[in-house]
């Protein structure tokens, strides 16, 4: 276990792991002709992710950067010198989200990574492991009115393979999660997919410039809605699920599940009057609606029945109202996340699930998907 340094992006919380090493197999046992797997150090699996993901959110810091921390073996573990010119890039594209941050005026003061093993599967010369990593940032306070911090949990597979001289070598880290990558991953290619055909009725996309135009939304009293009550709702479930509503991360993402959720709690009443396709919208003990769960049928849902109107720009956006993202732009919404947090000076912040995520800036989402469609609506 590391001590933590100045950065604070340190420390794995290895815990003890929920499955034991399992021996080797039966065909690898009988082949006397293949060297025995080194015993590998299960709490050094563990530090070496927390080295890699540390590393990670170090690079999104405004301050000096710190030495690689994963550079430097953890126990019989190391990074594979493949993997490690993959982490080089990796961090290069961190710290160009870092820089596009600061062209928006945002940025992160100090950072805390924690990793726990969930799970360890060695079958031969490979073991595949599956952590969850639990990270927050704290805004540097450039305006004055930015939240205190932003915060995520993620989870991500990796693989090591041994080595004869009784080592054994990370291989790969993939992101296991669903929704928009965290903030401290590399920035995806831009895509070229083919435009798939919209809906009839769909929103039009918002523009992601600064400054926005003037478009205050009433939070006080005598409104429809309770907008507090929908944010206070998605920031005490962000990650701690509210089990009275099945959970779809497992069936495409559960994003607008908990959004419908958080709608629901501040006042949007379940909708049973048609039998037509995205003209209902309801949640009960023995089903619901795609409008209550999928992304586009939500948005055709909301703008056949005016439940929202289409915002002209998503910096515009106020408490309750939600933002959608078509990742590659093939026509296709990907994720549904609620404004739960704006600043006075106009930014909003987003929380969500997959990967369940409180208060991440919209100007955080543009700077790691600067090539996506963004829809935003007034709610």
């Amino acid at each position: 276990m590391r001590s933590r340094t100045l950065s604070r992006c340190s420390a794995v919380a290895a815990t003890v792991l929920s499955a034991a090493l399992l021996p080797l197999s039966a065909a690898h046992a009988a082949d006397a002709s293949a060297p025995a797997a080194p015993r590998p150090n299960a709490d050094s699996f563990g530090r070496i992710a927390d080295a890699v993901l540390t590393d990670r959110t170090a690079a999104l810091l405004d301050r000096p950067q710190l030495a690689r921390t994963a550079q430097k073996a953890q126990g019989n573990v190391r990074l594979s010198p493949a993997l490690s010119r993959t982490e080089n890039t990796t961090l290069a594209s961190v710290r160009g989200t870092r820089a596009r941050l600061a062209e928006f005026g945002e940025a992160y003061s100090d950072a805390d990574t924690e990793v726990t093993v969930d799970s360890t599967r060695v079958e031969g010369q490979r073991a595949t492991v599956r952590v969850t990593e639990a990270t927050t940032l704290t805004y540097r306070k450039i305006r004055g009115d930015e939240p205190p911090t932003t915060g995520f949990t993620a989870h991500h597979e990796l693989t090591f393979t041994a080595r004869t001289d009784g080592t054994w070598q990370l291989e790969g880290v993939r992101r296991t999660d669903k929704g928009p990558r965290a903030v401290n991953e590399p920035v995806p290619a831009a895509s070229s997919a083919p435009v798939r055909p919209t809906a009839i009725i769909d929103a039009p996309r918002a523009a992601i410039t600064l400054p926005a135009p003037a478009k205050p939304k009433n939070l006080g009293s005598g409104t429809t809605y309770d907008y507090t009550a929908m944010a206070t709702y998605a920031e005490k479930y962000w990650k701690n699920y509210n089990t009275a509503y099945r959970r779809f991360n497992s069936a495409g993402g559960d994003c607008t599940n908990y959004i419908s959720q958080s709608l629901f709690a501040g006042g949007w009443k379940n909708d049973t009057t048609s039998t037509e396709d995205y003209d209902t919208w309801w949640y009960s003990t023995s089903g619901q609606t795609d409008s209550w769960i999928g992304v586009n049928e939500w948005s055709w849902f909301t703008q056949t029945a005016k439940r929202t109107t289409a915002l002209a720009n998503a910096y515009q956006m106020d408490l309750g109202d939600v933002l959608q993202v078509d990742f590659d732009k093939d026509g296709a919404k990907d994720h549904t996340m609620i404004t739960s947090y704006r600043s006075t000076s106009g930014v909003p912040y987003l929380t969500y699930h997959d990967a369940d995520t409180y208060r991440r800036s919209l100007s955080s989402l543009i700077s790691s998907y600067p090539n996506s469609a963004y829809y935003a609506y007034r709610t």
